[in-house]
């Protein structure tokens, strides 16, 4: 498989959208701003197939002559993400419905029903005329299919293949309604045609919850299945002509519609598009990126940023001078091989006129933004591949699983503010702020290769996993997980024998009852140290099972009762948090149970800044930036270095402004 062999550095580039005579104009920026890729067709199916029977080049051939001349290496889409209108119009079912039983008209993007065999049959066959014609092309580095995948369908055609793939999953109906637990409510079903899709319409609920989770769940994993299908027909398609070329599609961080981590087995390369909003804390930034690196434990692509302003949230903040660049390096040092903007040229109408791009409405190059985006393209020149293809390591893995998260915010109780991202984020800061690197990991990892784990709200344990995370203990692991964990099977079942079910033996402890605190409301846990903290959201009253108590609840009528508590099992420990605890007290925990597992930060000084060490075969590459407001001092473990970006080495009066970044080669 062909690799890049330097940082790609452009974004997405709508030629089309443009006057001929403005392309050469783009040309000479672009140079002067040392971009080197464009990623280009991405919604060009209208141009590219004006009726069912015709197509259309020749406007592509002369992007990609022109883009091929000026040496750029292309990221070629096949322009799926958005249906030409005469496909609406001659096969209307090719549309989606929506949740609430709308079926929809032409418009929008992402706007095709994923099981239709209208917009699998051309879909197909446009990406493989792609492939035929442009895949010999040896500028052409990355294909990338479709666009920000996501969205569900309720039509007739879904409906019909969700049962379809029931069928495959249980095999007979007593298996499905044993999973479903369809003797509540009466909703035993004795005919698979009796299966209707769970929307408003159907189990489920305005609020976007449900009255039977387990027909739900399996709606979300037949969804993630199907448009997964879309994207590897149309990969194999593009295969048929081009074995060589990566081939992607761009993802969206912790987007809640669709399974990444078994979609990542399908693509060569994850791409990803990072758009935090003005008031986005570094650290979910910063997990977001060792999520989309965890999905193949390998460098990722950035397929999208704005090199200033978005357009689409509530507010549209411009990066303050220095953030796009402090931005693109911690992108780099969590696992990225490129930086790609969307996009290159402002358009100049419908919804994303404000978007930012690299060449503004005013069309020149006296802009900040493209002083920035110059600035950056000369230093990714100079870097070269210093740091291409190096890997990050950790000692610490925080699971992250979308059964969990759909399942989790589906059940009703004990409380709607109970939220996966949010929690997996809270315990994610902690290492963050301690410079203590981090691997994303699935729910059947290879628990074995970490020193810690931790397990936030596991919700769900489906089969097998509570057995490798015994062994992963008995064999001198630590373990950290938290109230709402080990409560249900993979179908939403509950694990009978008392919380936290499959989980009890290893934690130690027996959950008999848990008490949800409206957001007014809060309790106290006092330390076994003496110290005390608030803790809110939920409170489990549990009973010890050969666990030690590292702190109790303070007030309410389980005053005395254990909150927080540490087991030793085998050669390990497996640390159970009982309820929400402030920052103050969840850190105390995080300390203990970090100092038990023996994990090391990435260097032992640098409070303040964020410190990220990829490994290349030369050596070590740290990445410092400053995201504070205060000047930091660089840390006395790192100085004597040399700065790839300037060449010189850091001493200990070197001061890091906000903003600042230095890549330090060991």
């Amino acid at each position: 498989m062909k690799r890049f062999n330097r940082i790609l550095y452009g974004g997405d580039y709508n030629p089309n959208q443009w006057p001929r005579e403005v392309w050469e104009e783009d040309m000479k920026m672009f140079r002067h701003a040392h971009i080197n890729s464009a990623t280009v067709n991405v919604f060009s199916w209208a141009k590219l197939q004006p009726s069912e029977e015709k197509y259309d080049f020749s406007e592509l051939d002369d992007i990609i002559d022109m883009l091929s001349r000026e040496n750029y290496e292309i990221v070629l889409a096949t322009s799926t993400g958005a249906l030409p209108a005469w496909m609406a119009k001659k096969y209307p079912e090719v549309e989606r419905t929506d949740y609430e039983g709308r079926h929809h008209k032409f418009g929008h993007r992402h706007n095709a029903c994923p099981n239709s065999p209208v917009f699998q049959k051309y879909s197909v066959r446009l990406a493989a005329k792609l492939a035929q014609r442009y895949g010999g092309n040896p500028h052409i580095k990355c294909w990338h299919i479709n666009n920000e995948y996501g969205g569900e369908c309720y039509c007739e055609n879904c409906e019909k293949a969700f049962r379809v793939w029931l069928q495959k999953k249980y095999g007979t109906l007593e298996a499905l309604n044993e999973a479903w637990n369809t003797e509540f409510w009466g909703h035993t079903i004795y005919d698979w045609d009796e299966i209707v899709l769970p929307n408003v319409l159907g189990d489920g609920m305005e609020n976007g919850r449900t009255a039977f989770a387990g027909i739900s769940l399996d709606y979300r994993r037949f969804n993630s299945d199907g448009i997964l299908a879309n994207y590897t027909a149309e990969r194999d398609a593009i295969r048929e002509f081009d074995q060589e070329t990566l081939i992607t599609t761009n993802l969206m961080g912790t987007y809640k519609g669709l399974d990444y981590f078994k979609w990542a087995k399908e693509m060569d390369i994850v791409s990803w598009d990072n758009y935090p909003g003005y008031n986005t804390p570094w650290s979910e930034t910063a997990m977001c990126h060792d999520l989309m690196r965890g999905l193949k434990d390998a460098p990722f692509m950035l397929m999208e940023q704005t090199p200033s302003q978005q357009n689409w949230q509530n507010y549209n903040a411009l990066k303050r001078p220095g953030q796009m660049r402090a931005q693109s390096y911690q992108t780099i040092a969590h696992g990225a091989d490129t930086i790609q903007f969307f996009q290159l040229r402002r358009s100049v109408g419908a919804c994303e006129k404000f978007h930012g791009a690299v060449i503004a409405h005013v069309g020149n190059e006296n802009t900040r933004v493209f002083r920035e985006v110059t600035q950056l393209g000369a230093e990714l020149e100079t870097l070269g591949d210093a740091v291409l293809g190096s890997r990050n390591e950790a000692q610490v893995g925080i699971v992250f699983d979308w059964d969990n998260y759909w399942a989790l915010e589906y059940t009703s109780g004990p409380t709607i503010d109970l939220t996966y991202v949010k929690h997996i984020h809270e315990y994610y800061k902690y290492f963050y702020d301690r410079n203590i690197a981090v691997n994303m990991i699935p729910y059947d990892a290879d628990f074995s290769q970490y020193k810690l784990v931790v397990a936030p709200v596991l919700y769900m344990v489906k089969e097998g996993m509570a057995q490798s995370l015994e062994s992963f203990v008995e064999n001198g692991g630590t373990l950290v997980t938290t109230y709402m964990s080990g409560i249900v099977g993979q179908s939403d079942n509950v694990h009978l024998g008392g919380y936290p079910g499959p989980l009890r033996k290893m934690a130690g402890v027996w959950v008999e009852e848990i008490d949800a605190l409206a957001p007014e409301l809060s309790n106290e846990v006092v330390m076994i140290t003496g110290d005390t903290c608030r803790c809110n959201l939920v409170c489990d009253l549990m009973h010890l099972e050969g666990a030690e108590s590292l702190g109790s609840y303070g007030e309410d009528f389980y005053q005395g009762m254990p909150a927080v508590t540490k087991n030793s099992y085998g050669k390990g420990h497996v640390y159970y948090i009982g309820t929400h605890l402030e920052e103050q007290g969840l850190s105390g925990i995080l300390d203990q149970a970090s100092e038990d597992a023996g994990v090391e930060r990435v260097v032992p000084d640098g409070d303040g800044l964020e410190i990220v060490c990829r490994r290349s075969q030369k050596g070590r590459i740290y990445f410092v930036l400053n995201f504070k407001d205060q000047e930091k001092h660089m840390p006395a473990s790192l100085c004597g270095k040399q700065d790839l970006l300037s060449g010189e080495n850091v001493t200990e009066k070197t001061v890091l402004k906000k903003y600042d970044v230095y890549i330090l080669q060991e």
